[in-house]
């Protein structure tokens, strides 16, 4: 049997940097947003045990499909094994390598 393909998906929610691990991402149905399915956790039966995935794993809970804001994702990535799941904080500053997507504004109607 063929393994399934692991992607790696990072985006902003809330000043915090989500990095999560899922089997299916693709585009939504919903305008703006992707669709990111099949969550994958770490196993109950790790000795050591992350505060971080503990965390993610009971935000998503009963979760089977979150759409994820198209300008919150920093990048998308395939990978061969599945990594840590972790939130990190988005430090404003020089210390920061991570930049904000610039958000396109729509023009004003001026039909009105």
């Amino acid at each position: 049997m063929a393994e399934k393909t692991i992607y790696r998906i990072v985006f902003v929610n809330q000043n915090e940097i989500y990095e999560l691990h899922a089997h299916y991402v693709g585009q939504s149905d919903v305008f703006g947003f992707i669709e990111v399915e099949d969550l994958i956790f770490g196993e109950k039966s790790d000795l050591v045990i992350d505060p971080t995935e503990e965390r993610l794993e009971a935000e998503y809970a009963g979760v089977t499909r979150t759409h994820v804001p198209l300008h919150s994702v920093l990048r998308i990535d395939e990978v061969e094994k599945r990594g840590a799941n972790k939130i990190s904080p988005a430090t404003v500053g020089s210390t920061s390598n991570v930049a904000s997507f610039p958000a396109a504004s729509l023009p004003k109607r001026t039909d009105k």
